[in-house]
C-alpha cells in the first residue's frame, strides 16, 4: 500500500469480533507456519486476562497488524524457557496481574502494510503501557528468520554479532535493534516449527527508565527537584548569631518558594574572621573553624524546621589538627552528612596550611542522588565521573572566586561536567568584599545551574543564572525524567559510549 491511498490509520484494543481478520492476516503473515494462528479460545483467553495488552491497527478499516502481550513476574523469564512454556502451553495462565514484566508474545504486521514503520507503532504502544502500569520492560523471544542460511557456518551467537554489525541482514532482529531493544541471551528450541531460524529465538529485553519499585512507606521519589541557590554577600558578622541570622533569611526565603535545596558558597562564613585579624591567617582561620560544629547544628535545624535540604557550602574544619575545607548536606529529615574539598588551591596551602581531604561520595536524598565538590574540585573531571557512576544527577559547585577568570575556570568546567557526566550542575558564589579580613580579597561570582546539550534541555546548557556580583537567590526547577531519557535516547550517549575496553577510572582503596 502506498501512503497516499492511506485515509486513516487506527489503533485499537483486539476484541472477538476481530478475529477471522486476525487470523487471514497471522495466515498472510507467516507463510513458512502455514498453521502458525491463533484459535479463537486463545484470543478470548488473551482477551479476558489482560486486555489491555492486546492491540490491533486498522488502515482504512483493514486489520493490518496487531501485538499480543501478558504480564509474568521477572523470575519467570529468568528461567530458561520455551514458547510453549512462557504461555503455560498456550492457556496463558502464566499471566498474572501481579507481574512486573510485559512479555510480548506476538507482533505481526500484514505483508501488503510492511514498510509503513507500523511495528514502531506497535512496540511504542508497549513501551506507553509499561511506563503506564510501572512496570519493568518489556521482554520477549526474538526470532532470527535468516539464521538458516548460515546456520553451517557460524553460531547463533555469531550470527547476532554480525548482525549488530551489519554485515548480515536479519529482518526481525534488525527492526528490534533499531527499536531500543537488546539481547539478553540465546533460547534454543524456543518455537517448535519455526525452521527458519532453526528454532532459536534471541530473549530480547526493553527496560523502562521511569520503573519505580513499590514502596510501603509513606514516602515519594520527587522527579522535578527545585534548587535555591544563595549568591551570598559578604559583609562584616560580629557574631555567629548575626551570621545565621542572615543565613535563616535566605533559607526562610528559598524555602518560600518551595525549594527542595539551599546551596550557599564556599567559605561564606568568612567575614567572622574579621574579629581575628590580628592575628595571623594561619591562627585566624583556625579560629573560624571553632565555628563551624555550631553552624552545622544550626543549618540542621533550619533544615527541620523550613523542611529543607541545606548544602553549607564549605568552612574550615580541624580534625587531628589537621586544618581542611568542609561542607556539610544537613536533610530534612534531621539527618547530617559531610564531604570535603580533595584539591586545595595553592593559596590555601600556602596562607593557610590548609589539606586536601580523601573522602569522595554520593548521597542519597529524597529527590535522587547527590554529589557536592567544592570549587577546585569540579576542575578536576575524574571525580565527578566517580560520582556519576554511582547514580549522581544532580552536582553541587560551592565556590569562591576572587577574579573573573578564576570564576570562568570554575563555569567552563562545571558546564563540561554537565555534558560529559550526564548530569545538572549547580553553582553557588559569593560576592562584595571583606577589607577587614586578610586573604579575602573582593568575591566575582555569578551563580548558575547548567544542564546537558540535548533536544530536552536549553539549546546553550544553561537552565538558569544570576545576575553577575549581585546578592540575590536563583530558583531552577530540574526535571530528573530528561536525564533518565537522555542516558537513553539522547542525541550522544557521554556516558554510555565510553570505551571501557580501552580505558577505565577507578578510585584507590
Amino acid at each position: 500500500m502506498e501512503l497516499r491511498d492511506i485515509d486513516k490509520i487506527e489503533l485499537t484494543y483486539l476484541s472477538l469480533e476481530d478475529y477471522q481478520d486476525l487470523q487471514a492476516a497471522m495466515v498472510s503473515a507467516y507463510p513458512s507456519m502455514p498453521d502458525a494462528y491463533w484459535r479463537e479460545p486463545h484470543v478470548r483467553a488473551l482477551i479476558e486476562k489482560y486486555p489491555e495488552g492486546q492491540v490491533v491497527i486498522r488502515i482504512n478499516g483493514e486489520l493490518a497488524g496487531c501485538a499480543l502481550s501478558i504480564l509474568v513476574p521477572e523470575d519467570l523469564i529468568e528461567e530458561r524457557h520455551t514458547y510453549r512454556d512462557i504461555t503455560g502451553d498456550y492457556t496463558f495462565n502464566t499471566h498474572t496481574d501481579q507481574g512486573d514484566i510485559l512479555y510480548g508474545i506476538d507482533v505481526f504486521i500484514k505483508p501488503d502494510f510492511r514498510g509503513l514503520r507500523l511495528g514502531r507503532r506497535l512496540y511504542d504502544y508497549r513501551k506507553e503501557l509499561c511506563e503506564k502500569q510501572n512496570l519493568k520492560g518489556i521482554v520477549f523471544g526474538g526470532r532470527i528468520p535468516n539464521y538458516h542460511k548460515y546456520a553451517d557456518q557460524m553460531s547463533p551467537k555469531e550470527y547476532i554479532g554480525k548482525v549488530r554489525q551489519k554485515a548480515i541482514h536479519d529482518p526481525v532482529l534488525n527492526f528490534q535493534l533499531s527499536n531500543d531493544f537488546h539481547p539478553m541471551r540465546i533460547l534454543k528450541g524456543y518455537l517448535e516449527g519455526d525452521t527458519a531460524s532453526n528454532e532459536y529465538a534471541v530473549l530480547m529485553e526493553w527496560n523502562n527508565i521511569y520503573y519505580e519499585k513499590p514502596v510501603t512507606k509513606a514516602a515519594t521519589r520527587k522527579k522535578v527537584i527545585r534548587l535555591g541557590l544563595i549568591q551570598w554577600q559578604m559583609r562584616p558578622y560580629d557574631q555567629v548569631e548575626d551570621l545565621m541570622q542572615q543565613a535563616e533569611y535566605f533559607v526562610d526565603a528559598v524555602s518560600g518558594y518551595r525549594s527542595d535545596f539551599a546551596v550557599f558558597p564556599e567559605f561564606f562564613n568568612a567575614p567572622l574572621m574579621a574579629k581575628n585579624n590580628h592575628l595571623s591567617e594561619p591562627e585566624a582561620i583556625r579560629e573560624l573553624a571553632g565555628h563551624t560544629a555550631e553552624i552545622v547544628t544550626r543549618f540542621s535545624g533550619l533544615a527541620i524546621s523550613y523542611n529543607i535540604n541545606i548544602i553549607t557550602g564549605s568552612m574550615p574544619e580541624v580534625r587531628d589538627g589537621i586544618l581542611f575545607n568542609v561542607g556539610y548536606l544537613c536533610k530534612r529529615d534531621g539527618t547530617v552528612e559531610r564531604y570535603e574539598k580533595l584539591h586545595v588551591t595553592p593559596d590555601e596551602a600556602k596562607v593557610w596550611g590548609m589539606q586536601g581531604g580523601s573522602e569522595l561520595k554520593v548521597f542519597d536524598t529524597d529527590c535522587g542522588k547527590i554529589g557536592v565538590l567544592v570549587c577546585y574540585d569540579s576542575e578536576f573531571p575524574e571525580l565527578s565521573r566517580l560520582l556519576a557512576d554511582q547514580g549522581m544527577d544532580i552536582l553541587f559547585v560551592p565556590f569562591l572566586t576572587d577574579t573573573q577568570n578564576g570564576y570562568s575556570r570554575v563555569r567552563n568546567c562545571a558546564r563540561a561536567r554537565a555534558i560529559e557526566n550526564e548530569c545538572y550542575v549547580a553553582i553557588t558564589g559569593s560576592v562584595g568584599n571583606l577589607p577587614k579580613v586578610h586573604n579575602m580579597d573582593i568575591q566575582f561570582a555569578q551563580s548558575a545551574v547548567f544542564t546537558p546539550c540535548d533536544f530536552s534541555f536549553p539549546l546553550n546548557g544553561i537552565k538558569a543564572e544570576a545576575t553577575p556580583n549581585t546578592e540575590m537567590i536563583l530558583i531552577a526547577d530540574l526535571d530528573i525524567d530528561l536525564l533518565r531519557e537522555l542516558h537513553e535516547f539522547g542525541a550522544v550517549r557521554n556516558l554510555k559510549d565510553r570505551r571501557t575496553d580501552v580505558f577505565e577510572l577507578r578510585r584507590k582503596s
